[in-house]
């Protein structure tokens, strides 16, 4: 049984989501939390994986570590997506049981459904068709740690629980350029046409690809929820059941970020869509008692506010 003594091990602390969780875990009365960061252990060497979690045994471990990236990373990085994220979780995983280590949280991607899938997502609809093309290798990488879970909970009765979260943004983001996701490049062009007062905005593709999308502190509560709650089932998705498209979400931000000013929107269509629709069926979660509840303006004005301090440092 989890409760505010257990040891709480975070991997992947540094990032958008673990960063979130371990301030949730704090707030939560969460005090018994461990972090190690990337100098101390590679989470891609199998031995030293091994032996810290057998020296330090925790109760329970969210893995919140990954190699991600927007379509670009992961269109022209498949190596090192598919090798990284498998080296990671199967460390992980396979350690944890080695350990002892019962409970864990793996963190997926609504990615890992089919490309042309059914709308909205059910968690049965995993392995139902192709994959998009352009972040396959890492939806593979990700699918595996869901079958390596369901199969540990199978023959060694772990607790190991898969969940599926849509599209996420907020403070820690990777706003990189060309390998970050869409919403923070949203944020980052934004920022830039504020800065430099220019009156259009690009976007790659066309705009009516529809992106569902979760704030990280949602996210965060979902895991500790599912952390303390007992399910049947391996996989949930996690989201807000509700997609727009990419013109209406750039529309949406640039009202909150720039009320007071027209700005066009232009599109390179010569860049790809990526996933044309990809919203997922939360019944399950609901079914269990949680749903997500941030404002989508608060959400967007706290994840700028976050980005421009970042950028102060």
């Amino acid at each position: 049984m989890i409760n505010h003594n257990s040891k709480i091990f975070v991997a992947g602390h540094r990032g958008l989501v673990g960063n979130a969780i371990i301030k949730k875990l704090h707030s939560s009365g969460y005090k018994n939390i461990l972090t190690v960061n990337r100098k101390k252990l590679d989470l891609t060497n199998q031995i030293k994986v091994l032996e810290f979690l057998k020296k330090n045994k925790p109760d329970f471990i969210f893995i919140a570590a990954a190699k991600v990236g927007g379509i670009y990373s992961n269109k022209t990085n498949k190596a090192e997506f598919i090798y990284q994220n498998l080296s990671i979780q199967n460390n992980l995983i396979h350690s944890a049981y080695l350990s002892g280590i019962k409970n864990l949280i793996f963190l997926g991607s609504s990615c890992v459904y089919p490309k042309r899938c059914k709308q909205p997502i059910k968690e049965d609809y995993l392995l139902t068709g192709p994959l998009e093309e352009t972040n396959d290798a890492y939806a593979i990488a990700k699918i595996a740690g869901i079958k390596m879970c369901k199969s540990y909970n199978e023959q060694y009765k772990t607790n190991y629980k898969c969940l599926m979260p849509t599209n996420t943004y907020g403070p820690n983001d990777n706003y990189h350029p060309v390998n970050s996701h869409f919403l923070p490049a949203l944020i980052r062009k934004i920022h830039l046409i504020k800065k430099n007062k220019l009156k259009y905005l690009l976007l790659w593709g066309n705009g009516k690809a529809k992106r569902e999308l979760i704030y990280v502190d949602d996210l965060a509560n979902a895991c500790l929820y599912f952390m303390k709650k007992k399910t049947k089932e391996d996989v949930i998705n996690i989201g807000t059941g509700k997609d727009y498209s990419i013109n209406f979400i750039a529309k949406k931000i640039l009202k909150i970020l720039i009320p007071d000013k027209k700005i066009f929107i232009k599109y390179d269509k010569s860049k790809p869509n990526g996933t044309l629709r990809k919203v997922l069926d939360i019944s399950l979660a609901k079914k269990y008692g949680w749903k997500a509840k941030t404002n989508f303006e608060n959400s967007i004005l706290e994840t700028y506010k976050a980005y421009k301090m970042n950028l102060s440092k």
